[in-house]
């Protein structure tokens, strides 16, 4: 772990309103706090360089501090459940789908009270049961292994009346080069299961924590007393069947309350329990039949739940630094600087405006959605390409893959090889940080920058230029929608606003609808559908259905969100374009190399006179901007966008810059193509458009449609064409004056 690190409860905070921050310190001790107004948060010497003013806090100085750890692994807690006297037979079972047999032992089912324990699980051979009492210990494996990715049925069952232990397992789909069938029976005289305790279902649950995750899918996981026999509790494992004899102490139908915490037990004793650590749910069970796709109209075929042992939701840190925001920090970019010992680290936050629009009329949104979705995106060998360079640029040198027990990133897959689903602000966040690079920029006087520390240009950019500006976030927008839009003259975009929900993407609708401006200065936005944890989007449900360029792909029947029931994936896929909201949309990637735009006769239309006010010599057809830049040495690079008015680009938009990419490494985006070629020519679609259109009621867009466009504009400390141009765009739109409606000559 970090010698120092943490997170925030939220992203953003009025003055006036309470935060908190989780901090974590190796070994414990003493480290120091502050807090700054980030204006720049590149830490590149050849560029504007890391900038920050200290601000007034109470906190500063130094704090105790103590070691908090990261608890991975996800499983049901059921804190209550009573076995009864224990004079019957008493049997554990499970149909399962395992996916990490190499992980050696995993519980499937785990029980304790009154000084005894039994965990059931699985290992290399096969199923296992380990049965702890005050006379002694009974671990038994069946010594059979089980198939990776296909559906068994294990039980276990204990007879106080015998003094035996017996194990069964059974697949569901027999293989024709060997059995997995098998049962075993050993003594356990001594041992009896009765009472009140506790139980767990995908761990084993102990005085200090849960261990021995499980990888895979669970189903009806129960536990039956009375029962005649293993063969029996297997069978009607099987058939889905109440059992034929025997007592139901506990029963968790797993396709109830999908799109909670909750795991339902519909036995008797109601020892309902909780899912920790955010496993995923609405997962096909052994009972799929592939003729329903959507789980909310057959929610029994999805009775099983996905765990995996590199899960996490809510890191569960208690809160070591908390204090009310005062009223006079302005709205702006915000670090808590930590240090311990010559170790570093800091986490953004942003502070709004007490009341919306009271101290500015223009509005940066902050994409804290993609933020979080790429949160501990672990790349292979990032943290020791950057070190080197980090250190002398005097900038944080951390990185996902060096620290792992943060987690993972939906950009990364779990241990098992399954896509990761979930995502989580609730645990340290350790790349998006400011003064901190992200890969080694392949032009000699590059940032390399992704994120919160790229973004930082667009409001250096507004600082210099003496634009008054208020921070926002995509957090708050969910929240509050069109409302809180409608307080600002003009709202402009991070680098990469590449994840949305439903309510986000209306709400900038109806802000455009309405009269607002939008300037998107990024690329591959408005891409991904997300879905909130019903508890707020502290966490986000992402399913990567159909097309996208993605790592993962969703497995059939799991492409609806298990939070609300609805379709994921694309929004283009889902009838929602981003031309149709920003005039462009996700076009083409290649690798992390910028280059210029050229202009073109549309930056002559009088509807754009404004955007070459005072560099007329310079914004001309032919003429070129964005040919340098910090983010790949250009302003066109590494994911690009374009206008289709097939897609909803507006029939009158301008098109008044476009960069047509040669470099190979720049291919057509996977929903563009229906085969392995792309027929037409590179310029129909590896392009970049500077795109403008006016909406109703006075409003209009603009959009650059390039990741790396924001890294030209500190070139020649912000006075570079792509800078002027920004700048004029931002001082009109922040004009009240209405954009008069196009009007097109009748033919």
């Amino acid at each position: 772990m970090l010698p120092i690190t943490g997170y925030v409860d939220r992203w953003s905070v009025r003055p006036g309103e309470e935060i908190n921050f989780m901090i974590g310190v190796r070994g414990g001790g003493r480290y120091r706090a502050r807090i700054a107004r980030v204006i720049c948060g590149d830490p590149n010497p050849q560029g504007p360089g890391y900038r920050e003013i200290p601000v007034s806090w109470a906190l500063e100085g130094e704090h105790d501090g103590k070691e908090q750890r990261v608890a991975k692994g996800s499983w049901i807690d059921i804190p209550l459940l009573d076995l009864g006297t224990g004079e019957r037979p008493i049997a554990f079972a499970a149909t399962i789908w395992p996916t990490l047999i190499a992980a050696d032992r995993q519980a499937v089912l785990n029980w304790r009270g009154g000084g005894v324990a039994l965990t059931f699980g699985i290992g290399a051979k096969g199923v296992f049961c380990r049965l702890a009492t005050p006379e002694g210990l009974v671990d038994v494996d069946i010594g059979v292994p089980l198939t990776e990715r296909a559906w068994h049925d294990i039980a276990c069952l204990f007879d106080p009346a015998t003094g035996t232990l017996q194990l069964a397992q059974a697949p569901r789909k027999a293989r024709l080069d060997r059995d997995e069938r098998a049962e075993k029976s050993v003594s356990a005289k001594s041992a009896r299961l009765s009472g009140v305790g506790a139980a767990a279902v995908a761990a084993e649950h102990s005085g200090d924590g849960a261990h021995l995750h499980f990888n895979g899918k669970i189903e009806r996981p129960r536990i039956v007393a009375g029962v005649g026999g293993i063969g029996a509790v297997l069978a009607t494992q099987r058939i889905g069947a109440a059992t034929s004899s025997g007592t139901i102490i506990a029963e968790w139908d797993l396709s109830i309350g999908i799109p909670t915490d909750m795991a339902a037990d519909i036995g008797p004793a109601k020892a309902h329990g909780r899912c920790v650590n955010l496993p995923t749910r609405a997962m096909t069970g052994s009972r799929w039949t592939g003729a329903c796709h959507r789980w909310t109209e057959e929610p029994a075929q999805w009775g099983a739940i996905h765990f995996h042992n590199d899960d996490i939701g809510d890191a569960g840190w208690t809160p070591s630094l908390s204090f009310i925001v005062p009223k006079d920090w302005a709205s702006g970019v915000y670090a808590l600087h930590l240090e311990k010992d010559g170790a570093r680290d800091n986490i953004v936050f942003y502070v709004r405006a007490a009341i919306a629009g009271s101290q500015a009329k223009v509005a940066f949104l902050a994409p804290t959605f993609t933020y979080t979705i790429y949160g501990q995106y672990q790349k292979k060998g990032r943290e020791a390409l950057i070190a080197e360079r980090s250190r002398a640029w005097g900038a944080l040198a951390q990185a996902p893959d060096g620290h792992p027990e943060y987690g993972v990133s939906p950009y990364n897959f779990h241990s098992d090889g399954s896509g990761v689903v979930m995502s989580t602000m609730r645990r340290p966040l350790i790349d998006k940080r400011v003064n901190q690079i992200h890969l080694v920029d392949p032009s000699p006087y590059g940032s390399g920058l992704y994120w919160i520390a790229a973004d930082s240009y667009i409001t250096d950019l507004l600082t210099r230029k003496g634009i008054d500006f208020e921070v926002i976030t995509d957090h708050d927008v969910h929240a509050e929608g069109a409302e809180l839009l409608s307080n600002y003259a003009v709202v402009l975009t991070g680098q990469h606003p590449e994840y949305h929900t439903t309510e986000t993407l209306d709400a900038l609708g109806a802000y455009l609808e309405n009269g607002g401006r939008f300037i998107y200065l990024g690329g591959n936005g408005f891409y991904w559908k997300v879905v909130p944890h019903a508890s707020g989007p502290w966490a986000f449900e992402l399913r990567r259905a159909e097309g996208g360029i993605r790592l993962w792909a969703t497995q059939p029947g799991e492409s609806y969100h298990a939070f609300d029931g609805s379709y994921g994936g694309l929004w283009r896929r889902l009838g929602r374009p981003p031309q149709m909201l920003a005039g462009v949309g996700f076009s083409t990637q290649g690798e992390y190399k910028g280059f210029p735009y050229t202009f073109l006769d549309g930056i002559l239309d009088p509807r754009v006179a404004f955007m070459r006010e005072g560099m007329e010599g310079n914004a001309k057809p032919g003429s070129i901007l964005g040919e340098r830049g910090l983010m790949g040495g250009g302003a066109a690079g590494h994911e690009l966008d374009r206008a289709d008015t097939s897609l909803g680009t507006p029939a009158h938009a301008i098109i008044v810059g476009r960069a047509v990419l040669e470099d190979p490494t720049y291919q057509p985006v996977n929903e563009e193509r229906y085969d392995h070629t792309w027929p037409a020519a590179r310029e129909d679609i590896i392009r970049s458009d500077l795109t403008f259109f006016e909406t109703p009621n006075g409003g209009a867009v603009f959009s650059v449609g390039s990741m790396n466009f924001i890294g030209a504009l500190p070139i020649d400390n912000y006075d570079s064409v792509a800078a002027r141009l920004i700048t004029n765009i931002v001082t009109r739109f922040a004009n009240p004056a209405p954009f008069p409606a196009p009007r097109t000559a009748n033919v």
